[in-house]
């Protein structure tokens, strides 16, 4: 009796842990998404409402982007547009959809020692960097901010080299560190530089030019490629951050009553 007594209350036990067991959903990100501090207030509605834990891998987007590519997360969320659909023309990743945007400036010391702010594009801006040799710090990390400025030099017809372009190979809060410790320019997301301005003296110098438009993606692993990827799961996190409440999160989120990000998939 005590030997069948001891065996229901395994079960049931066993039972209780399936019922309430937690699924987690892997995902890879920018760190800039992550600096902002966006996530921690958008995941944890999601998770409630699933019963999901998000495990989240914050990188530069071309990591985050290999990462999905590779079927070691499920679902992917970045902001380099172009690098994003070759890997959707390869068929890594499916279901992309646009969910916000923001835009990219140029910080530097209130100083402004290149005399960027007086200048009328982002091109006019770097060359007086360039020609000042101001120290710029750079993302160097093949993230999608580090993506954009490789454009906006191109653009630019500067070739950034020299002891005054320093790569740090890190995310966009710890460039942010470096260039305020050094008074030096460097390029970031606007919710980033919102989210650090308390922490800085560094100021927005640059901004207003089309080409620093930032928006944000999200995709799912594709399950045809990797048949462990929980796409159901990841497909109802895609339709959370693009539906009505997801969005309304997305425009809700401030800063010092500074709005980060605007939502993309609102009618």
């Amino acid at each position: 009796m005590k030997l069948m007594k001891g065996l229901i209350l395994a079960l049931l036990l066993s039972s209780t842990n399936v019922v309430f067991a937690v699924e987690h959903l892997k995902l890879s990100t920018t760190t800039s998404t992550d600096n902002s501090g966006l996530l921690a207030v958008l995941h944890p509605v999601f998770e409630e409402k699933y019963n999901v834990k998000i495990d989240v891998i914050a990188v530069g987007t071309g990591k985050a982007l290999k990462i999905g590519a590779n079927g070691d997360v499920d679902v992917v969320f970045v902001h380099a547009p172009a690098a994003e659909l070759e890997y959707v023309e390869k068929g890594d990743f499916i279901n992309r959809k646009a969910v916000m945007h923001n835009d990219f400036v140029i910080v530097g010391p209130a100083t402004d020692p290149a005399n960027i702010s007086s200048t009328q594009s982002a091109s006019k801006a770097l060359q007086n960097i360039a020609a000042a040799q101001a120290d710029f710090i750079s993302r160097g990390d093949d993230s999608g901010t580090h993506k954009k400025e490789k454009q906006l030099w191109q653009a630019a017809k500067v070739l950034a080299t020299g002891n005054w372009y320093i790569q740090a190979g890190q995310g966009m809060g710890a460039v942010l560190k470096i260039a305020d410790e050094k008074q030096a320019y460097a390029l970031t997301d606007r919710g980033t530089q919102i989210a650090y301005a308390d922490k800085m003296s560094l100021k927005v110098l640059f901004e207003g030019d089309d080409i620093l438009f930032n928006p944000y993606h999200v995709m799912a692993v594709n399950p045809d490629k990797h048949s462990h990827a929980k796409y159901e799961l990841a497909k109802k996190y895609i339709d959370f951050v693009i539906s009505e409440q997801g969005q309304a999160i997305i425009t809700n989120f401030k800063k010092s009553g500074q709005q980060l990000f605007y939502p993309d998939a609102m009618e």
